[in-house]
């Protein structure tokens, strides 16, 4: 089975009773393919669960880009999350994964997207690539709508 609807926290492993419980949070992705052309304002990534971690975002470059190499600023709700982050590594003409930081804006968004199911979107302000594509892949865990992870009690 490929995909599965949830809501957190799940039961993990065999103990099911007791302090040793295995209760917690899993990771989960969403992908957005993005093509050179895709420089319109707040792009759609991806929505998340209220409550929801986003754990890192990365961008993997399949189509090598001509001329310039994109430039992202990512939002929440659209709140930026980053200031302008340039695409440099792999380099101008490669192929390859790309780390795009997040929280250097609004940390406290980028730990729990707040009580409502939330929008991660993007920008592409830096390139006038005439070719290039790649998919921004956004792994977060899934937690309950107040940000917990755990069950408060047993």
């Amino acid at each position: 089975m490929g995909f599965a609807t949830h809501l957190g926290p799940w039961l993990l492993g065999t103990v099911k009773e007791g302090a040793g419980r295995n209760t917690g949070a899993c990771p989960c992705i969403q992908t957005k393919n993005i093509l050179y052309t895709d420089q319109t304002a707040q792009t759609v990534i991806a929505v998340v669960p209220a409550g929801s971690y986003i754990q890192n975002l990365q961008f993997v470059i399949t189509t090598a880009f001509a001329t310039a190499n994109p430039t992202f600023q990512i939002y929440i709700n659209g709140t930026a999350v980053t200031s302008a982050v340039a695409v440099t590594s792999p380099a101008l003409g490669a192929t390859g994964v790309a780390a795009i930081p997040l929280g250097t804006s609004n940390p406290g968004l980028v730990l729990n997207v707040g009580t409502t199911d939330a929008i991660v979107s993007f920008t592409n302000t830096g390139t006038t690539a005439t070719a290039g594509a790649g998919t921004l892949v956004l792994a977060y865990l899934v937690r309950n709508s107040d940000g917990s992870a755990f069950p408060s009690s047993v």
